[in-house]
């Protein structure tokens, strides 16, 4: 099997390098539908990351008066939208603090500039980003991390700081940082009691976990993490594991035990996970790197395989032809190890100016995913600023994989009930035809898709949640001809990307 996909990677490689800049057809184009049959709408994850620790991508500064921050806001989400994007993943949690209203953390110093102090004129930042995304047919994911306590960047340290009010799950690393002890029973109640608030009390799609699980190396001048004390504790309770070991099974433990509650509460709320892109060097052989598993503690192996997750994102910031960290090589072996059979949606991180060969290699990238991944297409970009500040790759994106608009992949591990098939009709007024159409359950619906087709042309819209209509026009010219409107077809999808059956509209 791997020598039959590596064969495939090396043929796209070829490909790519005979094609040069060549994103205007994908490499699963679907068939051409045959005049009777409406086309299947496009399916592909296309996500960014909006990092708001260090005010990476938002609030572009701290202190931002409410306006301000909306404004900056609707800037990055109308801009997904025009883009042809579908989801945003949004940092909620960067050093033990929030972006929302929470009664177990402060409000973020990256918000208001100061560690507890609320927006002026109060809003929740939160509930903001998930409307809007919601208005424009975006999924939101919530972004935390799960042990950071303190960010260098985040200036002092407030009295309302875990590091203040508990001290014996946090430990100082040498650059700065406090990162909590992921082997501390507090710890781990900690971060589910936190993602778990946000699971009830926000309508998020997904609650979405990064690479930062123990610290790198180079937080703590490339020492060993500092838990003797918790260490100790479990050697003395009789504890056999090594002590590499039991670091993973702490994680391990943490990783199931949020999958396990987030579904109790919301099944259709996604897990994603978006680890280190190499488990080990040498996995596959040509892999060279770093060891995530023996170093950040981290068996992202073990957690995809187990079906702990229903997307894994792993960080593949490598261009294709980079032999020992190959994008495409290492997307293969995800790939064999994803077992259970989700969604498999790797980070991409390549572009770093404005040159051919810089967007062409993200483009093709996505293309390369496309091929090697076709049952569940999609990437993640890091990071917003990557598109949004590049204005040759935005548009290249957009006039190329991108071009049509895409509805999340279908995850039938959660649900595979479509929703009801709605309601439609038209009404004509001159050249225009306006469909309109109602739910038979509203809250089963979270986009509407319009098909309509002129002669054998068929067309196809993506609505959201709260659109009602849509208006064409009733003759199309297809070359030097004036072709009528012939067939309309109406279907609803619910949260989890399961499509209703067709309501055709008697024209």
């Amino acid at each position: 099997m791997i020598v039959r996909r590596i064969g495939f990677i090396l043929s796209v490689c070829l490909w790519i390098t005979l094609a040069g800049c060549s994103h205007s057809k994908s490499l699963t184009s679907p068939p051409t539908p045959s005049s009777t049959e409406k086309p299947a709408v496009e399916r592909e994850f296309r996500a960014a990351w909006v990092a708001t620790v260090a005010n990476i991508n938002w609030p572009s500064k701290p202190g931002l008066s409410t306006e301000a921050q909306q404004q900056e806001a609707i800037a990055l989400l109308d801009f997904l939208k025009q883009h042809h994007f579908n989801a945003v993943i949004f940092q909620v949690r960067p050093q033990a603090d929030a972006l929302y209203q929470s009664e177990l953390e402060p409000w973020s110093y990256f918000l208001t500039g100061e560690q507890g102090k609320a927006p002026a004129p109060y809003y929740d930042p939160l509930a903001f980003w998930v409307e809007a995304a919601h208005d424009r047919g975006l999924e939101l994911h919530v972004w935390l991390n799960p042990y950071r306590a303190h960010h260098v960047s985040g200036k002092e340290i407030s009295e309302k700081s875990i590091v203040k009010t508990n001290p014996e799950l946090v430990v100082k690393l040498k650059d700065g940082y406090y990162w909590m002890d992921p082997a501390q029973k507090g710890t781990q109640d900690r971060t589910t009691a936190v993602v778990m608030d946000l699971v009830k009390r926000y309508d998020i799609d997904g609650v979405h976990f990064d690479d930062y699980f123990y610290p790198y190396p180079s937080y703590n001048n490339n020492e060993d993490f500092p838990d003797d004390v918790s260490w100790t504790a479990y050697k003395n309770s009789g504890g056999l594991l090594s002590r590499g070991d039991w670091r993973r099974e702490s994680v391990n433990q943490l990783i199931q035990r949020l999958y396990t509650s987030i579904k109790a509460e919301k099944p259709h709320v996604k897990f994603g996970l978006s680890p280190f892109g190499i488990w080990r060097p040498g996995y596959p052989s040509s892999i060279e790197g770093f060891d995530q598993y023996n170093v950040l503690y981290a068996d992202a192996r073990l957690w995809l395989n187990k079906g702990w997750v229903d997307y894994f994102s792993p960080q593949l910031y490598w261009t294709i032809n980079k032999i020992p960290q190959s994008f495409p090589v290492l997307l293969g072996w995800w790939s064999e190890e994803n077992t259970k059979h989700r969604h498999l949606w790797p980070g991409i991180s390549v572009s770093r100016d404005s040159s051919l060969n810089a967007v062409n290699e993200t483009v093709n990238q996505i293309m390369i995913s496309r091929g090697m991944t076709p049952e569940s297409k999609g990437v993640v970009h890091w990071s917003i600023s990557s598109i949004t500040k590049n204005p040759k790759l935005a548009e290249a994106v957009l006039n190329g994989p991108y071009k049509k608009n895409a509805l999340v992949p279908a995850s039938p591990w959660l649900d595979n009930k479509a929703p009801e098939m709605p309601d439609a009709s038209i009404t004509v007024k001159d050249d225009i035809v306006q469909i309109n159409w109602t739910p038979k359950e509203e809250n089963d619906v979270f986009h509407w898709v319009v098909y309509y087709q002129y002669g054998s042309q068929w067309s196809y819209e993506i609505l959201n949640r709260k659109e009602r209509s849509l208006e064409v026009n009733r003759n199309k010219t297809i070359g030097n001809t004036n072709t009528p409107l012939t067939k309309i077809i109406v279907t609803a999808v619910d949260r989890t990307g399961n499509e209703s059956k067709g309501k055709e509209v008697t024209l």
